[in-house]
């Protein structure tokens, strides 16, 4: 859990404006991040022509009047929950009030919230079916090509592709256990030293875990498979007879145990949630803290048991964005609490910027068709936000959307009714794509939280 103090009331450098929780994200004279104001403020601004619209999607707008150093607010913070396939981010405003008996009482508000959605899966996945068609290609004698070393040297710093465009800790040593580790508990591990067939017999018994069956060999089966994202921790092993280990395969075991649910569950019960997740955090958590610091506010580190303990005293739902509001030293002991918790939560998902193939493979991994290494088609690239007028015909109107473009100029627009084709003589540009999608979500807040909005 981090927090980033602005010092000044600013957003860090580098953080781009947009609208969410009924926000309208502000840019000053020279574009640098200011606060978020109020969606009639910023109507006020435009109408008198102190502001001009910097972007459309988040609406961000840009005052011509007022510089950053004259745009000073104390006691605005931007507090992060990083995640590892969703990150929370808020910005809020912090001051001391008089309490109820006159004592101050620090209140702290959300100003706006947004949810960052991260592609790692996608990624993971793309480069998983890249190294199995290598790997066929390999095996089956279709195509050469020598596997590169494993113990290639890497620059400092390196991250898996999967994580690196998400730049938090977990102790998963103790995770994969269920309790807490100590002494040379904790260097060695809980089962230092243990044959893990003998520890699954003596655990499970001599017992196929699938059938039942017992005196016959019984093998060791990975209940999720390897080739599906399963790993081998203990609790992902399990005992089986040969004929239940070849007929399961690669199968599910939700799949391969449909007809039997009282055996699925049972199973299913020893099963724990993969370290995946926290394995990832733990690689990105320095590189996340080492670029907030690098943006100057000062940074702040906080652990997520005090994040916890934050959001239940205040009767909150668990989101991630909520859980951004709840970040950091709430000095609940003297009265401290959340005044205002966003209604509108602005989310952001990446979606990266194309495919660097050249090819497009076909199911056993061989090129089927190549992909144009020209990207701009009539001053468009796939991505862009444009508005196209059709002055007749079945999409006779005015739409506004995602354009993907076509070498013919013939472009597709996804609109909220459906892709409609236009010609790029009737679009105009809006917006470049920059990589990411936006839309909003409502915030799921208890009446008992306090007022949201």
């Amino acid at each position: 859990m981090v927090t980033a103090e602005t010092g000044s009331g600013d957003a860090p450098s580098g953080y781009s404006g947009g609208v969410g929780a009924g926000r309208v994200f502000v840019l000053a004279r020279d574009r640098q991040p200011l606060m978020p104001c109020h969606p009639a403020r910023a109507r006020e601004l435009l109408g008198k022509g102190r502001a001009v619209v910097h972007r459309q999607v988040p609406f961000t707008i840009r005052l011509k009047d007022r510089t950053r150093v004259e745009s000073e607010v104390d006691g605005v913070q931007l507090r992060i929950d990083p995640g590892s396939k969703t990150t929370g981010i808020a910005l809020t405003d912090e001051k001391r009030e008089s309490g109820h008996r006159g004592e101050p009482v620090l209140v702290r508000r959300g100003l706006m919230t947004a949810e960052l959605r991260h592609r790692g899966g996608q990624i993971s996945h793309c480069m998983k079916q890249r190294a199995g068609y290598r790997h066929r290609r390999r095996s089956a004698n279709l195509r050469h090509r020598a596997p590169r070393s494993d113990n290639r040297a890497r620059p400092k710093g390196w991250l898996a592709p999967s994580v690196r465009h998400r730049v938090v800790a977990f102790d998963s040593h103790s995770m994969s256990v269920g309790r807490q580790l100590r002494g040379a508990e904790y260097r060695d591990g809980a089962l230092a030293g243990t044959d893990v067939r003998a520890h699954l017999l003596s655990v499970r018994g001599k017992v196929c875990g699938y059938c039942g069956v017992t005196g016959v060999p019984l093998n060791i089966d990975h209940i999720h498979p390897v080739s599906r994202g399963g790993s081998s921790r203990l609790s992902n092993l399990v005992l089986a007879c040969a004929p239940c280990n070849q007929a399961k395969g690669s199968t599910p075991v939700t799949r391969f145990l449909a007809d039997r649910p009282g055996r699925l569950a049972e199973i299913l019960a020893r099963t724990r949630t993969p370290l995946r997740d926290a394995a990832a955090m733990n690689s990105t958590r320095v590189q996340l803290i080492e670029a907030l610091g690098a943006l100057g506010p000062p940074v702040h580190a906080w652990p997520g048991g005090r994040t916890h303990r934050n959001r239940m005293a205040t009767a909150l739902e668990k989101t991630h964005t909520i859980d951004a509001l709840a970040v950091g030293d709430l000095d609940r002991e003297n009265g401290g609490k959340i005044v205002r918790v966003p209604a509108r939560v602005l989310v952001v998902k990446a979606t990266g910027r194309g495919c660097y193939a050249r090819t497009t493979p076909d199911r056993f991994g061989f090129p089927r068709l190549r992909r144009a290494r020209i990207k701009q088609h009539f001053a468009y690239v796939t991505g862009d936000l444009v508005r196209a007028t059709v002055p007749a015909g079945k999409w006779a109107g005015t739409w506004r959307g995602r354009v993907s473009v076509r070498a013919r100029g013939q472009h597709s627009i996804a609109t909220p009714t459906g892709r409609i084709n236009v010609s790029h003589r009737n679009l105009r540009l809006l917006q470049r794509g920059d990589g990411y999608a936006y839309d909003t979500r409502r915030e799921p807040v208890s009446p008992a939280a306090g007022k949201s909005g």
